[in-house]
């Protein structure tokens, strides 16, 4: 539980540094006297209560994948990855990867803004040191993302014991605000939240969209889900987190009620003066862990996509070797700290920076509601219940999403550039790769014939083993063994057609990795078996054919592997020349399939083949 709350809810932990502020100083804000101060702060409880605690941990949560969460789950629930475009599950499968993208987004806000507020606590403590805030934000962001290469494994012991400091910190600090003002309490009613509707109108609506910052770690809760399981999760929320928001929301809106001049940082106002130099420390390290949770979260989005097919091959690197959680994506890594630091330097305060935050965090969470809706029948959900209580999440998180979009324009823009640049980045490969299998299956020939052609003409045969990487299309051999035999006229004795499959669930157990069939003529097919969520390691899995009776000398084995050189063609019927173009430029850029399967290099023969899209 304690391991939990320094990754789990390091995202929603942060929010009370600014997230008060902003509902009165954001796009559309309410006035700041008592009767919307207590609307507001009604919003901020209910929020929390309904979409965290009623939506989140009570029926999301119950939608895993083998104990696994998050998005990117909740589509492999859907097994939509052999449908088409008749299908509904096709459909919503693009909308569950849309949804995946629109957290890549959050990716490079989050750090940003996180980091940025803790570090203006300085103008409160020194208003001297203002001039240094963003050249230190800068520096602790390359910092960060600097030490990713190293693991967070060392350091992650600390994670819980650290956050649970903070949360323990922002209870006394709100119960010494609730002191200032204990009428605050009345905020409980949502009579106040009904009333700041009633008189502000429109204006009260779009303060949703600053109430919504209170509610953007439920996605990552969920898809940490499969880190911890449900019970610590659960435990940790409603025993540690919950209330310690509730607290110091409670005595931010109290101090308000007696200072309303503290509206520039309220959650720094509430401490002495004497304690304001070491919460500015432990705030900064608070956005650090919640920063370093963020992008761990994205490391492992990514390597799923990759896993499923929908992104190119990247470099992955285990960081812990007995660890497949952690892992380190050097691309990633870069491109993310570059967006983190061009979006301090751009929008230059928190205050800025939260007028580009919960557009794509509002939107994810009704592709969420859509989906765990969708996959609701496969854990026997009651199919009233599911309903009512569908319609009611859905009506809260497009409210929260149309308070949202008025942000558009202030920077909201960008999360959703994002999102869309890396759909189309995954829609594109997708969809070429699809392309180019088709047009290698024209070039293969089947097993059948194959086998017969050893039969009736059989090449010279060397001694070993040769294990050829096929595809999904287990009739079929690949036309680089044919190219191979064509040009050198021999054959191993032994020859291993070899399929790499991600299921639709996040672990495989290693009794099942292995499927072998004996084809005859020394040829073997087989496949192995790996969660969208584990490395692939194929000399590993080969040492498990000695439990089934086949023997295989890892060492001694060559690997024959096709290496297809894209040429994009306008004059052949296929995809759009630009999308044909950019798979080719993704196809030239993606990762070595050496690196990605784990094969040694020195026992790697690579075939080259032109293909035309």
């Amino acid at each position: 539980m304690v391991a939990a709350l320094g990754v789990v809810f390091c995202d929603i932990g942060t929010s009370p540094l600014y997230a008060l502020r902003e509902s009165f100083g954001g796009v559309g804000a309410t006035p700041l006297d008592r009767p919307d101060l207590l609307g507001v702060l009604s919003l901020i409880l209910w929020s929390l209560m309904l979409v965290i605690s009623l939506k989140y941990l009570v029926f999301v949560l119950r939608a895993d994948n083998r104990g696994e969460g998050g998005i990117i789950a909740l589509v492999a629930l859907l097994n939509p990855w052999r449908a088409t475009s008749r299908h509904r599950k096709y459909w919503l499968m693009l909308l569950g990867l849309f949804g995946a993208c629109l957290l890549y987004g959050d990716g490079t806000i989050t750090p940003a803004i996180s980091v940025l507020s803790a570090v203006e606590g300085l103008r409160v403590a020194a208003p001297s040191l203002d001039a240094f805030v963003l050249p230190l934000t800068v520096a602790i962001l390359i910092a960060l993302f600097a030490v990713q290469r190293f693991g967070s494994g060392r350091i992650g012991g600390l994670f819980g014991p650290v956050m649970l400091v903070w949360f323990l910190v922002l209870a006394l600090l709100g119960l010494r605000g609730i002191v200032m003002a204990p009428e605050v309490l009345a905020a409980f009613n949502p009579y106040y939240a009904v009333l700041s509707f009633s008189n502000n109108g429109l204006a009260a609506y779009l303060t949703l969209g600053a109430v919504f910052l209170v509610v953007t770690g439920g996605e990552a809760l969920y898809a940490d889900l499969g880190h911890f399981g449900v019970s610590p999760i659960r435990r940790a929320w409603f025993l540690i987190v919950f209330p310690a928001l509730i607290l110091n929301y409670l005595g931010q809106a109290a101090l308000l009620m007696r200072q309303p001049e503290a509206i520039t940082a309220p959650f720094f106002h509430l401490a002495p003066d004497w304690a304001l130099i070491p919460l500015v420390i432990l705030a900064t390290i608070a956005t650090i862990i919640a920063s370093q949770a963020v992008i761990s979260g994205t490391f492992s989005l990514t390597r799923q996509a990759i896993q499923l097919g929908q992104l190119p091959r990247m470099r992955v690197v285990l960081t812990q070797a007995d660890e497949s959680g952690q892992i380190y994506l050097p691309t990633v890594n870069w491109l993310l700290m570059i967006a983190c630091v061009g979006l301090v330097l751009e929008f230059g305060s928190s205050d800025a920076l939260a007028s580009a935050y919960g557009v794509a965090v509002s939107l994810d969470m009704v592709v969420t509601t859509l989906l765990a809706m969708a996959v609701a029948r496969r854990f026997g959900w009651n199919a009233r219940l599911t309903v009512v209580a569908g319609a009611t999440f859905l009506l809260i998180d497009t409210a929260f999403l149309g308070a949202n979009l008025v942000k558009v324009p202030d920077g909201g823009w960008y999360a959703l550039l994002i999102a869309g640049a890396i759909f189309l980045l995954m829609w594109s490969w997708r969809s070429g790769r699809a392309l180019l299998d088709q047009r290698l299956a024209q070039r293969a020939i089947s097993q059948d014939a194959f086998l017969e052609q050893l039969h009736v003409d059989p090449p010279y045969r060397v001694p070993g083993t040769a294990v050829v990487l096929t595809g999904h299309d287990d009739n079929c051999v690949p036309a680089s063994l044919t190219h191979h035999m064509a040009c050198t006229h021999v054959l191993h004795e032994r020859v291993i057609f070899l399929t790499v499959i991600t299921e639709d669930r996040p672990h495989v157990p290693a009794a099942e990795r292995l499927d072998v069939g004996m084809l005859g003529q020394g040829v073997v097919r087989m496949r192995l078996h790996y969660g969208f969520s584990q490395p692939v390691n194929v000399p590993v899995a080969l040492k498990l054919g000695e439990h089934i009776g086949i023997p295989i000398d890892t060492g001694a084995v060559i690997y024959l592997l096709s290496r297809e050189t894209v040429i994009p063609h306008q004059d052949i019927p296929g995809l759009p020349y630009w999308q044909e173009w950019l798979f080719a430029w993704l196809a030239r850029n993606a990762g070595r399939a050496t690196a990605y399967y784990r094969l040694p290099e020195e026992r790697v023969l690579e075939i080259g083949l032109q293909v035309g899209l």
